[in-house]
Order: C-alpha cells, then sequence, then structure tokens
C-alpha cells in the first residue's frame, strides 16, 4: 500500500484542486488508498513536509513532480498541468504506480 499525503496551507486556494486531482488518480488507477493532510504552515508539521510548497502530493515521501523541499514554505504553480493550481494527473498516476 502506498503511503500518500497532501501537503498544503488551510487557506491555499489550490487546496480544492489538488484533492480532486488526487482522488481522480487514486481512481483511474484502481488504488482505493486514503491519503493523510497535513498542514505545512503548522509549528508541529512533521519534519519530512517542511519546506514543501502549497500543494503539493507526496508519494512514499516523494514528491510526484519529483521538487525537493525548499528552505521556505510558498505557493506552487503547476504550468502546464491539466488542473490548474495542481499537480498533473500523469505526475500523480506515475507516481502511484511505481
Amino acid at each position: 500500500m502506498k503511503s500518500v499525503e497532501l501537503l498544503a496551507f488551510p487557506s491555499c486556494p489550490n487546496l480544492p484542486a489538488a484533492r480532486a486531482q488526487l482522488q481522480k488518480a487514486l481512481t483511474t488507477a484502481g488504488i482505493s488508498t486514503h491519503w493523510v493532510e497535513h498542514d505545512v504552515s503548522a509549528s508541529d508539521a512533521p519534519a519530512h513536509v517542511r519546506g514543501f510548497g502549497s500543494p503539493t502530493i507526496l508519494v512514499d515521501g516523494e514528491d510526484v513532480t519529483g521538487a525537493a523541499a525548499g528552505e521556505a514554505t510558498s505557493c506552487r504553480v503547476y504550468p502546464g498541468s491539466d488542473a490548474p493550481g495542481a499537480p498533473p494527473l500523469q505526475a500523480i498516476l506515475a507516481a502511484l504506480t511505481r
């Protein structure tokens, strides 16, 4: 079973799009796993999610687009994504099926 995490600020305007994109990827892949959401701006956020932008999707601890955590949490954009403001469906699917 894959570990799936959605990282975001609670007020992130792209969080709904990222949730929808993640659910679409799980459904398309036929995977019935659930994901854990982390507030990357929280002082008690797990160490492994700190520094990632909002929104980010991790599968087994790795960003689905291959990005690394930075030194500061910021907003993320995904130019060319099929869902504006969210990781591309194909990137999520590839990570889920590795």
